[in-house]
């Protein structure tokens, strides 16, 4: 897992809060089976807290997946990646190999 640093931080009510972002790039069998066992872990979104997510993949190619979730607090994104029940259903969701795994914070 990589972590960098960027110069992005947001105020939250007079605060300034850190913010992070995990990005997951892997290779799918299938994407529909992949999607769903993706929103089959929400509930994960919910504890680590998701604030906002997003799902990409390689231009002519859906089995290219790249996933981007954002968090609060870096302690957050390394909570969602290292969650065994992710882990668990991506390989049932047929990830057909080892995930590219990178958390950025905002300084």
């Amino acid at each position: 897992m990589v972590r960098k640093q960027c110069t992005s931080t947001y105020t939250l009510e007079g605060d300034t809060v850190m913010s992070a972002t995990l990005i997951v790039r892997h290779p799918v069998n299938d994407y529909a089976t992949w999607l769903a066992a993706y929103e089959s872990v929400q509930g994960l979104h919910e504890k680590y807290g998701v604030t906002s997510s997003q799902i990409l993949h390689a231009p002519g190619d859906l089995n290219d997946v790249v996933v981007i979730h954002r968090f609060v607090t870096p302690a957050q994104a390394e909570g969602l990646a290292n969650d065994p029940a992710l882990k668990e259903a991506m390989q049932s969701g047929g990830v057909a190999g080892a995930p590219r795994i990178e958390i950025f914070v905002g300084a």
